[in-house]
């Protein structure tokens, strides 16, 4: 299971693996290590119930099994999974800065429609197929 994933390169795999190591380093580095004041403010609603570093470890976690997800190949379930792993936390980040936009940090509404844009984009990068080999391709006259 593991080593074959050298020999088929998968677009979508390569996408799990990709940003799922860029949400581990962000919650490690970005929000456990070094939370910006920007982010603290907009997502204030939220760390009045959960603490900023249980949110980080989220990111971790979720990072973590999004890249291993990608790590396996004909393991569609677990892939489905790790594109979950990476809608959630992008989503719960939109959502809890467009509410603070609307209400008492007006500016991050930047925020809310960066992590919202992301957001879609993982739902549609999880919907596309892989291209087909190349040997299987129509021939372009």
């Amino acid at each position: 299971m593991w080593g074959a994933a050298a020999g088929r390169f998968s677009h979508r795999r390569a996408f799990l693996v990709v940003i799922g190591a860029g949400w581990a380093g962000y919650g490690g580095l970005g929000i456990i290590g070094n939370p910006r004041y920007g982010t603290m403010r907009g997502l204030a609603d939220i760390t009045r119930y959960v603490p900023m570093d249980a949110l980080g470890w989220m990111w971790v976690v979720c990072g973590a099994f999004a890249a291993l997800a990608g790590l396996l190949v004909g393991c569609p379930r677990a892939q489905a999974l790790g594109y979950v792993a990476l809608a959630v936390p992008a989503g719960l980040w939109a959502g809890a800065f467009a509410a603070s936009a609307a209400t008492t940090f007006p500016e991050a509404v930047g925020s809310a429609c960066g992590w919202g844009a992301f957001t879609v984009g993982v739902v549609l990068v999880s919907g596309m197929d892989d291209p087909l080999p190349r040997h299987l391709r129509k021939v372009r006259r």
